[in-house]
């Protein structure tokens, strides 16, 4: 493959600009071959900029690097936006139980000189544990009578519980197990089945344990919009969307994420006519992050904030392509005040400080104006596009965006970063990767709410069975009304 050395091709370009500088000073080309030679080095320094972007290999530290290979993000005031939730309490679920039995190994005799000990007081035992389980299967049987009346001469039988609607019923520690597999640890429904019954020696069908999944779905109904009147409420909301293969379709998971609360939902769409059906980001009145998608900012009821971790690849890039000093500066100066805002206690600069770092990002990109090659201006009548490099389109978005970019340097509760949004998405990526895609979107749907329950659940430090085993006994509790 024949690779480009980009330092020498700029080089010989500004060669040949310097050496048609001096030429038109010196009167040795016509006014008419001056201007076609301007319009011609114009548009080479268009296509120049463009070429060295295409022939400049994207990597994870210029494109798309997952959010759990970048730098903790400090910016914001603890909200638990940042983190991956609180550690899951200890407490078990309640159909488990613990044995613990105690062993006492005795002394009888010194090993050292062989004198009699056994009937030498204890001083105190030294303790070594072995932990170990054992899987054991509990059966209920519920045997209704069967009586005939002496008066009418009929048979009658006791009635069972409404949740025990045929011959044989799987109790909820061994639903919110299966649910766990599916949908927490994304294992295929395939696995699932004999994971199973290598524990209770019954091999639960596919369509059972689907079945555990709507049934799941529609139980935590109430609980989606409780949630979705919490995120109302909040004064920060990450927001993203990721593709999902759902029936061979692309489909897209858009999530909302603030404090404890973490919100999937599926859609055909990815831009408005998404948000529009949910109806969140229109009610809101807070400030949400989100990567620039155009659709986010069509809403002007809410703040903007711009995430810094996809603006810094998208720098990288240009500064390998092709070595702009306003992308290095800029760069270095989102860098650094992320790293100040961090520092202080408010996650806030003063509007002194602001108003410096205000001037000093007009400053770079003032400067790139002049760096950046020019755009010739498009006829008339012409359709379509002018091209423009990815370098001059960053420009014109940190120009027309400056204050959802500076955001997390004026408001304590805005993030530098989206990572939160992302990271509540990557999952559904890796169980896409694991599991495969989804067959029908109903089920793609039960997914988003359930992983939306449990992620919630977790970053509240509740153990995922237990979280599920609350939901199943909802359930059983609307079944006996």
């Amino acid at each position: 493959m024949v690779t480009v050395n980009k330092q020498s091709v700029r080089e010989e370009v500004d060669r040949l600009k310097d050496e048609f500088k001096h030429l038109s000073k010196n009167n040795k080309i016509s006014p008419e071959s001056a201007a076609l030679f301007n319009g011609l080095i114009m548009l080479l320094n268009l296509l120049l900029a463009i070429f060295l972007e295409k022939t400049t290999k994207k990597t994870s530290k210029n494109s798309s690097i997952p959010p759990s290979q970048t730098e903790k993000d400090n910016t914001a005031i603890d909200t638990k936006t940042n983190a991956k939730g609180k550690l899951e309490k200890t407490t078990v679920a309640n159909n488990t139980r613990t044995v613990e039995t105690t062993e006492i190994i005795p002394v009888d005799e010194c090993e050292h000189c062989g004198a009699d000990l056994s009937k030498e007081p204890c001083i105190h035992h030294e303790r070594r544990t072995r932990i170990d389980i054992v899987f054991e299967k509990r059966q209920e049987h519920f045997d209704a009578e069967v009586k005939k009346c002496r008066t009418c001469l009929k048979i009658v039988k006791g009635k069972f519980p409404k949740w025990l609607s045929g011959p044989l019923q799987y109790g909820d520690g061994i639903k919110a197990y299966i649910i766990q597999l599916l949908v927490k640890q994304m294992i295929s429904l395939n696995r699932a089945k004999k994971m199973v019954a290598t524990m209770i020696g019954n091999e639960i069908s596919e369509a059972t344990m689907l079945g555990y999944i709507l049934m799941l779905y529609v139980a935590l109904e109430p609980w989606e919009n409780a949630a979705i009147e919490s995120l109302l409420k909040t004064k920060v909301m990450n927001c993203d969307e990721t593709s999902m293969r759902v029936d061979k379709k692309n489909r897209w998971v858009h999530t909302h994420s603030s404090g404890d609360i973490v919100l999937k939902l599926l859609h055909r769409k990815r831009g408005s006519e998404a948000i529009e059906e949910f109806n969140i980001i229109p009610r809101y009145g807070g400030a949400i992050i989100h990567d620039c998608w155009k659709s986010y900012f069509t809403y002007e009821n809410c703040l903007h904030g711009l995430c810094g971790s996809h603006l810094l690849r998208e720098l990288t890039h240009v500064v390998e392509s092709n070595g702009y000093a306003w992308a290095k500066n800029m760069k270095r100066l989102l860098k650094e005040y992320c790293k100040k805002v961090s520092k202080l206690k408010k996650k806030t600069l003063s509007e002194k400080q602001y108003a410096r770092l205000q001037k000093r990002y007009r400053n770079i990109l003032t400067r790139g104006e002049k760096e950046l090659p020019l755009i010739p201006e498009k006829k008339k009548g012409k359709p379509g596009k002018i091209a423009k490099s990815d370098a001059h389109n960053l420009w014109e978005r940190f120009k027309e965006h400056e204050k959802s970019v500076l955001l997390f340097a004026k408001l304590p509760l805005v993030p530098f970063t989206n990572n939160r949004a992302e990271q509540d998405l990557r999952m559904g990526k890796v169980k896409q990767k694991i599991s495969g895609c989804f067959r029908t979107e109903k089920y793609a749907r039960a997914y988003c709410r359930i992983s939306s329950y449990l992620d919630t659940m977790a970053n509240k430090g509740i153990n995922p069975l237990i979280a599920t085993q609350m939901a199943f006994c909802l359930v059983k509790y609307v079944n006996r009304e």
